[in-house]
């Protein structure tokens, strides 16, 4: 029996590094809608937003796809140890990774009131700022759990990019006026809380990862955002 450890362990090995690789590639395809949904933020453009609606149902099949694989691994493999850790992880990281999608969809289906984002000058150059700071977050994660990086990982974990823009946001958003202040109000708060959200997102993949790589469960606070 004790022959058929390795080959049976390498097996095993291999498809937890597909998994890997497969929950990277979702990564990839929601740093795509992210990058539609700041090419919406700047031009308004409604074809981008229905091309990033669209690639979404993509993002919702991979996660979809991805979770029922976990389930499969963690009942026909019954891993222990590490590997019962990184299965769960890529549970995590994968929820993550769609509740990104969906807040990046947030703003993209904002494009028909575009005009009266723009309109409010002060608002729409910081929500323009929060979206490339957003952006970067999800990158910084995407590339750590590509390298598997404890520093990337605890730079995230502990990182607030959003903070520098709360302050300023939220009195410039008391400061609309106008006829249709009340809407471009509204309108700005839901695109502004759902870029400080990714950026939440992306740190609690930062801090599961973390967890991934020390196996410290007191990382595990760090999710909480």
């Amino acid at each position: 029996m004790a022959e058929l450890d390795g080959p049976v362990r390498q097996g095993f090995a291999a498809e937890l590094e597909q998994l890997r690789l497969q929950v990277e590639l979702m990564g990839v395809r929601v740093d795509e809608n992210l990058e539609r949904m700041r090419e919406v933020l700047a031009h308004g453009d409604a074809e981008v937003a229905r091309r990033a609606v669209a690639a979404d149902d993509d993002i919702d099949a991979m996660n979809v796809s991805l979770t029922e694989r976990c389930y499969d691994l963690l009942s026909r493999e019954s891993p222990v140890a590490g590997d019962l850790r990184f299965v769960v992880s890529v549970l995590r990281v994968l929820s993550e990774l769609e509740r990104i999608g969906d807040l990046s969809l947030r703003v993209v289906k904002l494009v028909p009131d575009w005009e009266l984002l723009r309109g409010n000058a002060a608002t729409y150059d910081i929500l323009v700022a929060m979206a490339d700071a957003a952006v970067e977050q999800f990158r910084t994660a995407l590339r750590a759990w590509s390298t598997q990086d404890l520093g990337l990982a605890t730079e995230l974990a502990e990182g607030h990019p959003m903070e520098g823009f709360t302050e300023r946001f939220s009195r410039e958003v008391i400061g609309i006026d106008g006829p249709d202040a009340v809407l471009c109000a509204v309108r700005t708060l839901v695109a502004g809380r759902s870029l400080d959200r990714i950026a939440d997102h992306a740190a609690v993949i930062g801090a599961r990862l973390r967890y991934l790589i020390t196996g410290d469960p007191a990382h595990l606070t760090s999710e909480i955002r």
